[in-house]
This record gives structure tokens, sequence and C-alpha cells, in this order.
């Protein structure tokens, strides 16, 4: 390290910078530095276990959080830490149980051991923590067992957070008291309950809370001691069984800026109903059962969520006045009426808008479209809009969800929308838009009209420098307290609709079903390498299926139906190994299905509809075409041939050549391939072999005496027989040589002469043989 002959170095602090470095190394490198007082090392990408500290005797602040550091804490490694006032192990992978010796340090007064995976129960500290302890964090572990208790004796806390892990009990609000220091309280996301009745019962020594997170925790009705807590300002009262009305005095907190109390079973507002706190600026009622009209809005609001409730009323002309600062506004899933206001445009903060699954009607605002720049996402789904989409995207358009799907929006697919090069969700199904696919050609680089609008959408191609293993949702930015807004859309993937709610960044998926696109598949899709959906489904397609297709290996769902589709389909979609749904029924496709691929592991409605389509796993069988019938689709898609029948018989035709070719031609490869019959069959059939022995001996005594006659020599046979094919060739070609050689003995030629003689004394033996 640089710093290693820096002995009497007291304060190190190295946070962000990557030292890659396990605990091990660490603690061999810090050795020499034996009276550090601080050493941060926060976010160095530390891994393996801790490091031994216990020889830094002057210690007082030891941050080591936001590592890769793992393993587990032992008791011995804080002996002799005395002086240690801070500890901060967050966000690292240690686990094991927490020993009781860290919480024992008398000097400690902050530590931080959240996010981590730390079990187990904190056991019986009574009395053994430090008494001067303010700040303990040990939220999102996996810590069980009872609340423990030991927390009320620690009379200097400020801050106290064991929010996200498994403790259990009842926790009555009447303990707490005796922190009247702690001002920052979050239990949430337990299995606790908090007796807090509705009745006002805090007495002047109740701490006085600038944070309140009491989410999940089997709460019925607001607590009573909130109506004096004028100092909060950040409250989470989320996911509980809270019935009844909001009631008017939570308003009076002149410092709330954050109010959660979605998830609840909340009806309406106390009335008389006064003005909305304008210092408000995150309001979050979703998930409630609200009816009536919204409320007055907070004047300097810029989160609003009144999602998933029973409001019902017209947005009124002027609504957009009352949210110049706001940048999240949503309403989905209400009973919101009438048309979109104008009013909405009259600012440009807003970056979200979500009015979907309402009963809007009339057009969309044209500047809603001209607000590109800064909105990004506009999401008016399932509502009964109508009229044309804008062709008024901004140059520099922002968009990175798009959802307008189920309404009865017409016309063409507007150019601008090329513009929109950020778009992670496009969702423009079920409308009844006319136009060829994606849009019409965009001028990009040079001058070169190449590429649709489609493929300037860098978002839904393979991002090489994206971590792909980190399994991340799809949702916009931070708007501050933790909220962030979560895209949900629906599609058809499997032949199912389903709900997405919680977008995984490597889920894409392309769905334009519904529509009245034309024109052939575009190109560009291609490029989509990490595809995982593709519904082109009750469109105008033409053309032929791409083969393209095939390359898209990461494909999971393709709807191709109710289409104009043409031609053959192309062997290439047999490449597609995670392809577990395929329809491309209703088209004119032809031609036989590709054999012996899993495209014959789908069903029959798959591919049916289809005049000229055969093969498995349809019932028309494929055949050859005969020369007299000709279509006008034969000059598309070729003749058709069975080739899987026709190469078993090319094989087999094949096969017999080798065999039958060499036997006519050959005299030595016939005679040797008959030897070798006789062989396996006399081996096979023993007796069988003793007859044809006995017989062949017959048949050649008949072909010698056939010989003699055709060659006129004198014989004891004298029936005439009809000449036959000779078997026995050594005997006929000794006849021959002696007949040639006697009518060469005429010119004393020695060797016909011996040749002769050896003629006459095989005639002399055949003629003294006995007849058969």
């Amino acid at each position: 390290m640089l710093v290693q002959n820096l002995t009497r170095l007291r304060f190190l602090y190295l946070d962000g910078i990557t030292i890659s470095a396990t605990g091990n190394e660490l603690c061999r490198d810090l050795l020499p530095f034996t009276k550090l007082q601080v050493l941060s090392m926060s976010d160095c990408y530390l891994s393996g276990p801790i490091p031994f500290f216990s020889s830094f005797k002057n210690l007082r602040e030891l941050n080591l959080g936001d590592n890769q550091l793992s393993g587990t804490i032992h008791s011995t490694d804080w002996s002799g830490l005395s002086k240690l006032e801070i500890v901060d192990l967050s966000n690292n992978k240690l686990s094991g149980t927490i020993p009781p010796t860290l919480f024992g340090i008398q000097s400690l007064r902050r530590l931080f051991l959240s996010q981590n995976q730390f079990n187990g129960s904190i056991g019986d500290l009574h009395g053994k923590a430090s008494s001067l302890l303010g700040t303990l964090d040990l939220s999102s572990n996996k810590l069980q067992g009872q609340f423990p208790m030991f927390v009320f004796e620690l009379h200097g806390l400020t801050l106290l957070d064991l929010s996200s892990n498994n403790f259990s009990g009842l926790i009555p609000m009447s303990a707490f008291p005796n922190l009247r220091n702690l001002s920052d309280l979050d239990l949430s996301y337990n299995r606790l309950s908090i007796d807090a009745p509705a009745t006002n019962i805090s007495p002047p020594s109740f701490p006085t809370f600038t944070a309140l997170e009491l989410a999940s925790c089997n709460l019925t009705e607001f607590p009573g001691f909130l109506k004096n807590q004028y100092s909060l300002n950040y409250l989470d009262l989320s996911n509980n069984q809270i019935h009844g009305e909001i009631p008017n005095w939570i308003w009076k907190s002149i410092n709330l800026w954050y109010l959660n109390i979605s998830q609840n079973f909340l009806v309406g507002f106390e009335s008389p109903m006064k003005n909305i706190n304008s210092g408000i600026w995150i309001l979050d009622l979703h998930g409630n059962q609200v009816q009536g009209q919204v409320p007055i809005l907070p004047s300097y609001a810029t989160y609003l969520d009144y999602s998933d409730n029973n409001f019902s009323f017209v947005l009124p002309a002027h609504i957009g006045d009352s949210l110049q600062f706001a940048s999240f506004f949503s309403l989905p899933n209400n009973n919101i009426h009438g048309s979109i206001p104008e009013s909405l445009c009259n600012h440009t903060n807003l970056q979200v808008l979500d009015l979907s699954n309402n009963s809007t009607s009339g057009p969309i605002p044209q500047c809603l479209f001209q607000m590109s720049r800064s909105l990004g996402v506009l999401n008016l789904r399932r509502n009964n809009l109508s009229g044309i989409i804008s062709d008024t995207f901004s140059k520099s358009c922002r968009l990175q969800t798009l959802n307008l799907n189920q309404n009865l929006l017409e016309g063409e697919v507007p150019k601008s929308l090329g513009n929109c090069k950020m778009l992670e969700i496009l969702d423009i199904g079920n409308n009844q838009i006319n136009d060829s696919f994606p849009c019409q050609l965009k001028n990009i680089t040079m001058g070169k009209l190449h590429l649709t609008c489609l493929g300037t959408w860098k978002a839904m191609q393979p991002n090489p420098d994206k971590n792909q293993s980190e399994l991340k949702h799809l949702q916009f930015e931070d708007f501050g307290g933790g909220v962030k807004y979560q895209d949900a859309i629906t599609i058809t993937i499997k032949g199912l609709e389903l709900e997405l709610v919680k977008i995984l960044t490597m889920f894409t998926s392309i769905d334009i079903s519904y529509n009245n696109f034309e024109g052939p598949i575009p190109g560009v899709i291609g490029k989509f390498k990490e595809l995982l959906g593709l519904n082109f489904s009750h469109n105008a397609f033409t053309g032929s299926i791409p083969s393209f297709f095939g390359k898209l290996q990461q494909l999971v769902s393709l709807d191709l139906s109710s289409n104009s589709l043409r031609g053959e389909i192309p062997l290439q979609l047999a490449n597609l190994n995670f392809l577990s749904f395929l329809n491309v029924s209703n088209n004119k496709l032809v031609g036989p299905i590709p054999m012996c691929t899993q495209l014959q592991t789908f069903s029959e409605a798959s591919f049916e509809n289809n005049a000229g389509l055969c093969g498995p796993p349809l019932k028309t069988a494929c055949g050859l075409p005969s020369a007299k019938e000709d279509s006008p689709s034969d000059s598309e898609t070729g003749s058709i041939i069975v080739w899987n029948h026709l190469s078993v018989e090319i094989g087999l035709i094949f096969g017999l050549g080798i065999i039958v070719v060499p036997l006519i031609n050959w005299k030595r490869w016939r005679i040797w391939y008959f030897e070798r019959i006789d062989r396996a069959l006399s081996r096979l059939f023993p007796r069988l072999g003793r007859e044809t022995k006995k017989h062949g001996r017959r048949v050649k005594q008949n072909q010698r005496r056939r010989t003699q006659q055709q060659l006129g020599l004198r014989t004891k046979t004298t029936s005439a027989q009809p000449y036959e094919a000779q078997t026995s060739l050594e005997y006929a070609e000794g006849a021959v040589s002696r007949k040639v050689c006697e009518l060469q003995a005429q010119q004393k030629c020695a060797s016909c002469v011996k040749a002769a003689s050896l003629a006459r004394s095989s005639s002399y033996e055949l003629s003294n043989e006995s007849p058969v």
C-alpha cells in the first residue's frame, strides 16, 4: 500500500478507492499502523473475513461498510478495543449471530450492521449494552425472536432501526417515554404488533419524533400520540389495517413533508375537509377504498399517488394549476371520467402521468406528446380515448414508457416516435391503428434511409456493458424519500394475458396485437437478440415468415396468428431451443411443416387454418404434386417435394446398387460372394449344408455332360439337354482349352499338345464315370 511507511498515521480515509483486497491481506498491510484512530474504507471492494483489529488499541472509528466482507463476527475480534465509538459494517455479506461483546463495548456510540445476513436472536443484554449507544441500526437482516426489550434501557438512543427482520411480540407504546431522546424510529416489516390506542396518551416525556415508520405493524387505527407530534416530518403507516376516515389533525403538522398511508382500509376524508397542508411533498394514498372527489391538492407536492381507490369524478379543467411542482401524478384504477384537461401541460416538471384503467374519453391532448422532453412515463391504457397519436414527439424525447393499450385510437404511428430512443416499454396494442410497422423510414445518419424508427430504440437492444446477472426491476427514477414509479403492463405471452407489475430489466417483449399493421415483418426485429416475447397477432402483415427469427435464441413465445403471411415455415424456427409457445394459425402458409424438429411438439391449433400447410402435427399429409397441377402460389413457394420420404427410397436404391453392380460385372466378386453365402447357410443349417453338397455333385456331373455335348465330345449320356448357364467354370474352361489345343496340334505347338493331352485325360475320366 502507498502508506506502508507512515507508522505514525492516525486517520486513514480510503472510501471509494478500489482496493480489492481480502480481509487477511488488509490485516497484514495495516499491522504497522498501531496508532490508527480512524479507519474508513467503505466501498473498496474488500472481501473475505473481517480483519483482526484487536491490536489497534487506539481505534475510535471503524467504517468497512458497502463492501463484500463475509463470514462471522467473533467475540474475540473486539477484545481490547475499549476506545471504539463507531462501528459501521453495513451492506456486506456477514452472517451468523451478533456477539454480545460487540454491544458491550462501553465507549460504543453508533453501531451499523444493516443489510447483512445476520440471524438468530440478539439475546438477553439487560445491563450489558453500552449506555452511551445513541444509534442502533440492525435493519434488513434475518434476526428473529422476541423484540429486544433491552433497548428501552438505552436512554441515549436517538435512532433505532430494527426494520425488515423477523422479530415478533407486542410492543406497548407506553414504554417509549423512557427513550425521551429518540427521534427516529423504524419497526416496519417484522411480525410485531404495536399497542397504540387512538386516545391521546403521550405524556410530556414522550419522545418527539422527526421520522416514524410503523409499516406492517398490525395497526388498526391512527395512534393517538401522533396528534402532538408537531416536529414530525416523515410518517409511514402503510400496509396496516387502519379503517375509517383520514383525520383532519394529520394535516396540522407543519413540518410534515412525507406521508404514506397506503395499503390500508381508509374510505375517505374527515369532514369538513380542510385544505391539505401545503408543506407535504410526497403523499401516497394508493391501495385504499377512498371514495368521492380528490381533495384540494397540496400546492408544493412533487409526488401524488391516488391509485387503486374508488375516486369518482371528472378531472377539473384547472387541475394542472395545482400541480406546478409535481413530477409524479398517478390516478390509475379509479373511476375518473371526462376528457384529459390541457392544463396538465402548463408546467414542465411532470415526469410521470398515469391515468390508466379509468373511463376518460376524447382525444389525447397534443401538448402531452410535446412534453416528451420532460415526460418519462405516459400511461393512458384501458380508457376510452379516441383520435390519433399526434406527430409531435420532441426531438429530445425522454419517454421510457408509452402505454396507450386498449383505447379507440386510430390513424398511423407518428414518424416522430422514432425520436424516443430511450423507450423501454411501448404498448399501443388493442386499438384501431392502421399503418405499416413500426413507422415510416427515418433519416438518421449521412442521409441514408436504412433503419426504421424501431431500429433507433437502443434501450430494447442488448447492452454489452450491462451486468446481465443482476436481476433488477424496471422502474423510473427516485423521486425522493425512497419513492419510485413501478411500471405495470399487460402482455399476451404463451397465449395468456399477463399483468406484469415488477418487470425484470432482462424481460424484453413486443406486443402490438389487435391492430391493422400491414406490410412485411421488419428485419430490424432480428437485432433484438434477447427478445423473450413477440406478439404480432391479429394484424394485416404480409410476406413470408423471416428466417432471422432463428437468431432470436432467447425467444420463449412467438405469436404471428391471424395475419396474411405466405410461403413456407422457415426451417430456422427449429433453432429456437427455448420456444415454448408458437402460433402461426389463420394465415396463408403453404408447404410442409419442418420434420424431425421441436415444431412437431406444438398442438395442431398452432398451425390450423393454413390451406396449403401439411405434415405433422396437422392431419393433412404431404404428397408429391402432379405436373399438371399449377397455381399462382407455385411461383412463390416452388414445387413441393416430400424430401423425407424420397430420401429413404434413394438410400435403398443406392445400397442395393453397391451389391448388385459388382455381382454383374466382376467374376471374382461373384464367386467370392456366393461362396460366402454358401458357408453362412451351411453354418446356420448344417443339415442343409450336407444336402447341398450332394446336390452340388450331381449338378456338376450334369454340367460336365452338357459341356461335352456342346463341344462335340463322346459321353455315355445320350439324352440331349438344353444349354444352361454355367455355374462351375473350371470344367467349362478345361473343355474349351482342350478343343482349341486339338485344332492347334497340327501346327505342332508343344504347349498346345500338352494341353490337349491333359484335356483327353480329363475326357477319359469323364467317360469312365457312372451315370447319375
